[in-house]
């Protein structure tokens, strides 16, 4: 009687398992989440995986927030994981395990009218510290500089701060925007904008990419261009099951193909 308890225990929460499973939650970065994970999330579907995804990109803080929290089994990071959120998590008894599934690129864009065609990373960083506020300080028309950024949820936010500003504050007059297409939006809108997106938006409508130092993102150029940085996938532990399959996925041949679809660079292709 005992040992047919214990079985039935055991069934019931491989089963719960299997169903906890049957639903993917996956939250953080806009910059994976917004186009290249539900393209993934399709593909997977597609080769005949059985499971359905719930995505929300909100930043890639709210990836080890949510893994933190247990509602989240994927987070998406455009940043790697701080020390002070993988110790946070050890405490909620979560152990993020780390894969890196493509490289992108930040562009500088600026509204499709502006004749600048090219910056020194010495002008971007002072651009965007707001050392520079006007466009004739680097050759373009006179005006004064709008500035666009992710907002502070954003591991772009940090990244940007970091590769291309020193790690200084942002201009105080800077916008901050909740994703990609939001920078794009008001840089198209407005003849005196400047932003950054991920490589995957610098074909939106109304904006133009700015050459740094010479270098336009580019499949070609990941390398050498001073703003590439790799993106993460994130999950508690040792994956099995369909986070497991999932990820399989990303890494695949099938994975990469999407990623170079959708505007990201594959890791294979990163020597």
């Amino acid at each position: 009687m005992k040992s047919t308890i214990i079985t039935s225990l055991l069934a019931i929460a491989m089963t719960a398992g299997l169903q906890a499973q049957s639903v993917l939650r996956i939250r953080g970065s806009d910059t994976l989440g917004a186009k290249l994970v539900p393209q993934w999330a399709e593909g997977f579907k597609k080769q005949g995986g059985s499971v359905s995804f719930d995505i929300a990109a909100e930043g890639s803080t709210t990836a080890f927030t949510n893994l933190s929290a247990g509602t989240a089994e994927i987070g998406m990071s455009s940043r790697k994981v701080k020390d002070d959120e993988r110790t946070f998590a050890k405490t909620k008894g979560v152990f993020l395990q780390e894969y890196n599934v493509a490289w992108d690129m930040i562009a500088v864009v600026v509204n499709k009218s502006n004749p600048v065609q090219t910056l020194t990373k010495k002008q971007v960083a002072g651009i965007f510290t707001g050392a520079i506020k006007d466009w004739s300080e680097v050759g373009g028309t006179p005006g004064p500089i709008s500035v666009y950024t992710r907002n502070t949820s954003s591991g772009t936010y940090k990244d940007w701060q970091t590769l291309a500003m020193g790690g200084k504050d942002y201009a105080s007059s800077s916008q901050k925007m909740a994703g990609n297409e939001q920078i794009a939006q008001e840089v198209a809108s407005n003849k005196n904008g400047i932003g950054y997106v991920g490589y995957a938006y610098i074909k939106a409508k109304g904006i133009k990419v700015a050459e740094v130092d010479g270098h336009a993102p580019s499949v070609e150029s990941v390398k050498k261009y001073p703003y590439s940085r790799p993106t993460f996938l994130y999950v508690n532990g040792k994956p099995d099951g369909n986070i497991k399959a999932f990820i399989d996925f990303v890494q695949s041949p099938a994975g990469d193909k999407i990623s170079e679809v959708v505007g990201f660079i594959p890791v294979s292709q990163v020597k």
